[in-house]
């Protein structure tokens, strides 16, 4: 019975693996992935456990198999999460490294903020909450890209 479990146990952390978003923290190693792998950085800022269109956004488009499989292949994720609930708090150095990324890339403060980087770290485009597709926004998202 022990030895079932342990296998459903590990079948189930091995397909949430397999199927999880690579969400890079740090801007220093996701502009190092995105040069490596010749990539533009999809930066993110969010407030995950307060904002209702930043949690649409990750419903809705960052957490479907098609935007996973499509950004795998083609991005470099890196989320900057400003969550307010105790529960939900980030380290002090992750925090910092947020309202870093904010200065420089989010100075007005939206939520959702999409900004599409190159990687350099330099701006390509904006984009926020839409109620679409994966597809069209993958494809909107891509139109910044050169």
């Amino acid at each position: 019975m022990k030895k079932n479990l342990s296998v459903a146990l590990l079948f189930i952390a091995t397909i949430t693996l397999v199927n999880a978003q690579e969400w890079q923290t740090n801007f220093a190693k996701a502009k190092e992935k995105a040069a490596k792998e010749s990539k533009p950085i999809i930066l993110v800022f969010q407030g995950s456990d307060w904002c209702a269109p930043c949690i649409k956004l990750d419903r809705e488009i960052w957490s479907t198999e098609v935007f996973k499989t499509y950004a795998a292949k083609h991005y470099v994720m890196l989320r900057a999460d400003f969550p307010r609930k105790k529960k939900n708090a980030l380290s002090e150095s992750q925090t910092k490294a947020n309202a870093t990324l904010a200065e420089k890339y989010n100075k007005q403060g939206y939520f959702p903020f999409v900004v599409v980087l190159d990687s350099n770290g330099n701006v390509l485009g904006e984009n926020s909450y839409k109620k679409t597709t994966p597809e069209n926004y993958i494809k909107e998202l891509n139109t910044f890209i050169k």
